[in-house]
């Protein structure tokens, strides 16, 4: 029982540092042998626990792999509760699915935090992608073990240790087509890109890679906290002062943009939108205006007025 046990290890020490989490959580179950592992060892670690499985309707026969994940989960001394959703196409099939199944999560877990089952693979899987994308430190820190209600027990876990615990408990998870479909990009990621490196570098890549994660995650912080003090400084009235912000080092001066176009109701802006602001402010005399979303009726931009930039609902 040794994966079983330094799986329950893991969960038991992730609910100890992080009062936070409480002894009552919600786990986010897909059936597979990630999740199914998380929820028995999270009841194995004393916690009590209730497993949401998020039934996307992409697959024939979806409804009853959810049915049989939430009898799994009762099985191993969890309640469950199983929340069909329907997923859009915004961003993709992918993008689209994460979407409605982080908001179904949110929406069922009562004020409790949400364990999820990322795993050192998953990690080091996400941290290649934003490297490939070039989208700046934020994207190659990865995910966080805990970002309130989330939390993510597992980024130490091998996927293989997983699988393990299923096998000593006699555990059948559900093996998901989706992710063995060379279609999706993460799936090439995790069986072509991933054993190449730790071939050509001879072994312990995931684990480097998790460790790039957790530096620029410190990295992060600290940058975002000297950023919220320029932040303060730059906003006026809902705008931000450009002549102010001028003097900022770029990597502070990009952190306020990020913040400031998120309050101001910008999805989540690109690199390249962060960048295009910028210009904005450190290029004297830059015209024009940087599109930031919009809906049906409106483009939302924002543009440079004198000192200032401001945000302008344009009609289409």
């Amino acid at each position: 029982m040794d994966a079983t046990g330094a799986v329950t290890r893991a969960i038991a020490d992730f609910a100890v540092r992080r009062p936070a989490v409480g002894d009552e959580v919600c786990v986010g179950l897909s059936g597979g042998p990630d999740s199914l592992a998380l929820v028995a060892c999270a009841v194995r670690a004393g916690l009590r626990v209730h497993a949401l499985v998020v039934d996307h309707g992409l697959q024939p026969g979806s409804d009853a792999v959810a049915v049989e994940a939430a009898d799994a989960a009762r099985g191993l001394g969890a309640e469950a509760t199983v929340l069909p959703v329907s997923v859009g196409s915004d961003g993709g099939m992918e993008a689209a699915a994460r979407t409605a199944r982080y908001a179904a999560l949110d929406d069922a877990r009562d004020g409790r935090a949400v364990l999820l089952a990322h795993t050192a693979d998953d990690q080091a899987e996400t941290v290649v992608l934003g490297l490939a994308r070039g989208s700046g430190a934020r994207s190659i820190a990865g995910m966080r073990p805990w970002n309130p209600p989330w939390g993510r027990p597992l980024l130490r876990i091998r996927r293989a240790q997983t699988l393990a615990v299923c096998i000593e408990l006699g555990l059948r998870p559900h093996r998901d087509p989706h992710n063995r479909d060379p279609r999706f990009t993460r799936v090439r990621v995790r069986g072509e890109v991933l054993p190449l490196l730790d071939d050509v570098l001879h072994g312990g890549v995931v684990d480097a890679l998790g460790r790039t994660a957790t530096a620029l995650q410190a990295d992060n912080d600290a940058l975002d906290a000297l950023a919220e003090d320029w932040y303060r400084r730059a906003a006026v009235e809902g705008d931000l002062d450009a002549e102010v912000l001028a003097a900022a080092p770029a990597a502070l001066r990009t952190r306020v943009l990020r913040r400031w176009l998120l309050d101001v109701g910008a999805t989540e802006p690109t690199h390249r939108v962060i960048g295009a602001v910028d210009r904005l402010i450190v290029e004297p005399g830059s015209h024009g205006h940087v599109a930031i979303g919009g809906d049906p009726t409106s483009r939302t931009v924002v543009a440079r007025a004198g000192p200032r930039l401001h945000v302008v609902h344009l009609s289409r």
